[in-house]
C-alpha cells in the first residue's frame, strides 16, 4: 500500500494544491492548471493526471502541471466564487457547478451541453460500508433508522456526496411505499405521492436521529468511520466504499449495497473566466474532453466510477459492479433545482429534520 495513498485517504480536507499556493502559468513549453474537484476524486485524478500529461505532451510538445484541491463539493464551489482560480471544476453534482455559472463571467450557463452526457462522464451510487461480519445485520435503507444502529454520514449543507445520501434515502422511502418511481409529478399522483412524502419525512428524520456528527465531506466521514472507529454504518459512495477495501487491508469493514439507490452523476467544466484570463482554454477543455476516451474511461472504471462506455472498460471491474434498482434525481424529485429549493435552501426540508432529529 501507497504511503501517500492512505495519507490523502484518511486526511479530509487533503489537497495537492491549496488556494494560497496556485500560480497558473503558461508559455510554450509548459502549462500550469488547478482542478478543484470534491473529496473521493483525489487518487482517480492522480492516475488520469499523469496519462494526460502524457498524451498532452506527446500531441503538442506542452508539459501540463495538474494541481488537484479537493474538499466537500458545496465548500469546493463556494471556494471558487470566493476566488479560488481553478481552471476545470469536477464537482459531485450539476447544482453546484450551477451556482458558479449564476456569477457572471465565471462559466457559460449552457455548460452541461458542452460535453457528452450532460457533462457527465462517469456515475456512480450510494451504498453502505459495515463492520466486518455485519454484526448490525443492516442490509438496506430500513435498518439504518433502527434506534440501536449508530450512522456515520456527510454533512448536506457542505458536501454534495451527503445530498445525494439523504435523496437516496428519500427516495428509497418513496419506492417503498409507491412501487413505481415514474411520474411522480404527474398532477393525477399528488395525493398517493403527498402521503408517501409524509412517511418519507419520517423516515429520513428516524435515520438522521441516528447520525452523532456530521462531517463536512465524504472523505472526512470515511475518516471519521474508518480511523476513529465511531459508527455501525457509513452510507457513502460506491467508489469510496471499493476504494476502502482496496487499500485499507486492516479496515474491518465490507460493503452493502442496498436494494434501491440513486444514480449519482457528477459533473465536470471548465472556468471560462479562469482560463480566457490564464490562456489555458484549449488544454483546460482538452482535459474534460478526454475523459470520454477509451483508456479514461478504463481508467474510471479502474478507480470503481460507473463508465459512460462500460465497453472499454476492462470486465473484471465492470463485474464488481452489483446490479441495483437506480432512480434519477429527474424522475423523483423534478431536477437539482426543485430538489435543492425544496430540500436543502434554509428552513428547507432538510433544516426541519436535522433540528427535529437533534
Amino acid at each position: 500500500m501507497n504511503r501517500f495513498t492512505l495519507i490523502t485517504l484518511l486526511v479530509p480536507g487533503a489537497a495537492l494544491l491549496l488556494a494560497a499556493g496556485c500560480s497558473p502559468y503558461q508559455n510554450a513549453d509548459r502549462v500550469e492548471m488547478l482542478n478543484v474537484s470534491y473529496d473521493p476524486t483525489r487518487e482517480f485524478y492522480q492516475e488520469y493526471n499523469e496519462w494526460f500529461r502524457s498524451e498532452w505532451e506527446t500531441k503538442t510538445g506542452q508539459h501540463v502541471v495538474v494541481r488537484q484541491s479537493h474538499g466537500g463539493s458545496g465548500k469546493q464551489a463556494r471556494a471558487v466564487l470566493d476566488g479560488l482560480e481553478a481552471h476545470v471544476v469536477t464537482l459531485a453534482l450539476a447544482y453546484d457547478i450551477d451556482g458558479i455559472a449564476r456569477r457572471e463571467g465565471l462559466i457559460d450557463t449552457g455548460w452541461q451541453s458542452r460535453l457528452p452526457d450532460n457533462s457527465a462522464p462517469y456515475t456512480s451510487t450510494i451504498v453502505f460500508l459495515v463492520r466486518k461480519g455485519n454484526p448490525k445485520n443492516i442490509h438496506d435503507w430500513d435498518d439504518l433508522a433502527r434506534p440501536e444502529v449508530e450512522v456515520i454520514a456527510p454533512n448536506p449543507r457542505t458536501s454534495g456526496g451527503a445530498r445525494w445520501n439523504y435523496l437516496a434515502a428519500w427516495g428509497y422511502a418513496l419506492h417503498k411505499e409507491l412501487g413505481d418511481l415514474a411520474g411522480l409529478q404527474d398532477p393525477e399522483k399528488a395525493s398517493a405521492v403527498a402521503a408517501a412524502e409524509e412517511k418519507a419525512y419520517d423516515f429520513v428524520t428516524r435515520l438522521y436521529r441516528n447520525v452523532p456528527v456530521l462531517d463536512s465531506g465524504a472523505r472526512a466521514s470515511t475518516t471519521t468511520f474508518i480511523q476513529r472507529h465511531i459508527g455501525d454504518v457509513l452510507i457513502t459512495w460506491e467508489n469510496e466504499a471499493f476504494l476502502v477495501l482496496d487499500i485499507i487491508r486492516g479496515a474491518e469493514v465490507e460493503m452493502v449495497v442496498p436494494s434501491v439507490s440513486i444514480l449519482t452523476e457528477p459533473t465536470v467544466a471548465w472556468v471560462d473566466g479562469v482560463v480566457a484570463k490564464r490562456g489555458t482554454e484549449k488544454v483546460a477543455r482538452a482535459y474534460l474532453e478526454y475523459l470520454y476516451r477509451p483508456e479514461a474511461q478504463r481508467l474510471i472504471a479502474r478507480h470503481h466510477f460507473r463508465p459512460r462506455l462500460p465497453e472499454y472498460a476492462d470486465p473484471a471491474d465492470l463485474a464488481l459492479f452489483t446490479d441495483l434498482h437506480l432512480f434519477t434525481i429527474e424522475e423523483v424529485f423534478g431536477g437539482w433545482r426543485a430538489a435543492h429549493e425544496k430540500h436543502f435552501t434554509n428552513h428547507g426540508l432538510f433544516d426541519r429534520i436535522f433540528t427535529t432529529a437533534r
